[in-house]
């Protein structure tokens, strides 16, 4: 917070050009501030609720076995545009059954 006042009373003096590059060397290699943010909870119920390994149905197709989110994969049913029907297990293998 003492940075932002001091950056601010340095950059009021510059001209523009100046006070574009003051601020991004403030702010070079800087990631978002976490001060007062929340600590993850890892007791009781909260385990339990963030443990995808017990997730079942639709839940569960949305995490992979490392517990991470799959993104998009995991939220939408992609289509495949192949010319196969969904479900079909022997798909490409039309040339090593018949060669």
């Amino acid at each position: 917070r003492n940075e932002y006042y001091m950056s601010k009373a340095v950059v009021s003096t510059q001209s523009t050009g100046e006070k574009k590059e003051a601020i991004r060397a403030l702010i070079a290699g800087k990631g978002p501030a976490t001060a007062g943010t929340t600590k993850i909870s890892k007791k009781g119920g909260t385990a339990r609720l963030t443990d995808t390994s017990k997730y079942t149905g639709s839940h569960k197709e949305r995490f992979g076995a490392d517990g991470k989110g799959k993104g998009l994969e995991g939220r939408e049913d992609i289509i495949e545009d192949d010319g196969y029907v969904v479900g079909y297990t022997n798909k490409d293998t039309y040339d090593q059954a018949h060669s």
